[in-house]
């Protein structure tokens, strides 16, 4: 059975500040991200979750709650790539990838880490963008309820290697 590629492009910004501190990138919106016009809206996905338990504070709800917690917690988030040709939500069909232009937050936040949410992230970042940035990227597991293997604690574990980046220092 074929599947149904569409072209697809980015239609939300990155959210970063001058006192980001982490830049966390997935793949590309999925078909539920771009409904709602917001990273990880997908009901599902996990990736809120883990950022409020991580910081001790609540889940943010709203898209004006979720770049205020995002902020606040010194984290920029983007995506990858901004147009591809994708099936549904699929990261393992995206195809005729045009990446991001990293330098955008990279030249205006103070960066200490970037990391992957998940493994397509960092390969599509190691192939399209570290020649360019020159910049290492940490591989955290996917937040998508697609990684069934991956239990919110698992997750959380994983992901609170994030916390050192987040304090000052």
């Amino acid at each position: 059975m074929a599947q149904d590629y569409q072209h697809v492009m980015h239609t939300f910004e990155p959210v970063f500040d001058e006192n980001s501190r982490i830049l966390i990138l997935g793949t590309f919106p999925s078909v539920k991200s771009r409904e709602n016009n917001f990273y990880y809206g997908h009901p599902q996905n996990r990736f809120w979750q883990v950022l409020a338990g991580l910081t001790g504070e609540s889940v943010p709800d709203t898209i004006p709650e979720k770049k205020i917690f995002l902020l606040k917690n010194h984290i920029a988030i983007w995506d990858v790539i901004v147009e591809c040709d994708i099936a549904g939500s699929s990261d393992s069909s995206i195809k005729n990838v045009v990446p991001a232009d990293l330098s955008r937050v990279l030249q205006k936040a103070p960066v200490k880490q970037i990391f992957a949410n998940g493994n397509k992230a960092c390969e599509l970042y190691r192939k399209y963008a570290m020649p360019k940035v020159g910049r290492e990227i940490v591989k955290l597991p996917s937040t998508s309820p697609a990684n069934a293997a991956f239990t919110l604690d698992r997750l959380m574990e994983q992901w609170s290697k994030i916390t050192y980046y987040l304090q000052e220092n």
